[in-house]
């Protein structure tokens, strides 16, 4: 349902002032700004570390807490005119870098191309799936001893052929894993060993004798709420797929748990952006405070019986969120090879821009036709 014209029109007034009280971003280059540990501990730990730390080599893809980036593709920074419907600050191989090893997108078919679309490509358009995928494909041949996952939100129902011929021309599919029936996930170990360290992920899709390792979200994975709008808002419950019943039944048919750890600021029933402003305490690694992703954690856990799988987040960078994984990994002050782009989880952000070169959405002229097409609508 369509806010009344009022409401849009004070909506547009926000939205508008507060895209533009956001700092701007004057950074081009993809490696401006970025602080580099040293090379020699990269180096030495490429043959004891798996995903940043020699504890994990040893434990299950499904043992290991995966960090994840929401919406990784769509950056608030100077390349989307610092769009509030952007979920980051910094671009994928950052997060990468940082020691995220999980990254969620949302794509839509353009033109037959599929493109990474947030709700719309109207909206924000990062550029092709195919150029992101290169960029994260480049990542993983200059990490080795890193296991990748990817998220894919089919917003237009596309079956694998479409996304296989994508992750061909991307050249990322080589990493491709396959499960192997009732065997369990393997070792971090073992998958590097055998160089099928990328576990794709894609909502709305059948599985594909041609493409096996674009595996269907909900055959693997069962996901919270992702709607929250308050810090209070977080919970342990079973949202997708509904079919699974409970978290309960979800964890005895061998779904791997999925926690969404993000809110919306809501302007109106029909409109809501990620909300930064309680971002350090939506982030933050503390198992004590309301609405705290440590705690969120912990709570789902004790509810479980086992950890989150995967958790995703808005602004990674703050938190960092990062904390809050190596605390359910246990790997706390054992972890190396990690890099942090400079103005992380600061107040100025300053971020390298997008990977992409698409066009971008909601900045002030973006805005006006966004909420000009939904009063013509109206």
């Amino acid at each position: 349902m369509l806010p009344s014209l009022p409401r849009l029109a004070a909506s547009l007034a926000l939205l508008t002032s507060t895209a533009y009280s956001l700092p701007r971003n004057v950074l081009s280059g993809p490696d401006e700004g970025i602080t580099l540990s040293p090379q020699s501990s990269i180096l030495s730990a490429r043959d004891t570390a798996c995903n940043n730390s020699p504890d994990l080599c040893s434990k299950s893809y499904s043992q290991v807490t995966h960090m994840g980036a929401h919406d990784a593709a769509f950056l608030r920074d100077a390349s989307t005119d610092n769009s509030i419907a952007g979920n980051q600050y910094f671009n994928a191989t950052l997060a990468l870098d940082a020691g995220l090893r999980l990254l969620q997108a949302q794509v839509h078919n353009k033109n037959g191309v599929i493109e990474l679309c947030h709700t719309t490509c109207d909206l924000l358009d990062a550029g092709p799936l195919e150029d992101w995928l290169a960029k994260i494909k480049g990542w993983m041949d200059a990490n080795p001893n890193e296991v990748v996952t990817l998220l894919l939100v089919n917003g237009d129902n596309q079956d694998a052929a479409s996304f296989g011929s994508v992750f061909t021309g991307a050249g990322i599919d080589k990493y491709g894993f396959v499960p192997t029936g009732t065997q369990g996930w393997p070792t971090l170990r073992s998958m590097i060993s055998s160089n099928k360290r990328l576990v794709t992920f894609i909502a709305s899709i059948e599985a594909s004798q041609a493409h096996p390792y674009l595996l269907p979200e909900f055959a693997h994975v069962f996901e919270t709420p992702y709607e929250v709008t308050s810090l209070a808002g977080f919970n342990c419950t079973l949202d997708r797929p509904q079919s699974a019943g409970s978290t309960g039944a979800a964890l005895q048919q061998g779904l791997l748990p999925l926690m969404n750890h993000f809110s919306y600021q809501a302007l109106s029933d029909a409109i809501m952006f990620p909300n930064v402003g309680d971002i350090d305490t939506t982030n933050s690694p503390s198992t004590t405070t309301a609405g705290a992703l440590g705690k969120h954690a912990q709570t789902c856990q004790s509810q479980w019986g086992s950890k989150p799988v995967f958790v995703l987040v808005d602004f990674w960078d703050h938190g960092p969120a990062i904390e809050a994984a190596d605390k359910l990994n246990g790997i706390e002050g054992k972890t190396v090879g990690r890099t942090t782009p400079a103005g992380a989880g600061g107040s100025n952000k300053k971020s390298t821009g997008s990977t992409n070169a698409g066009t971008v959405g909601m900045g002030r002229a973006s805005l006006v036709a966004f909420f000009m097409a939904a009063v013509m609508l109206f």
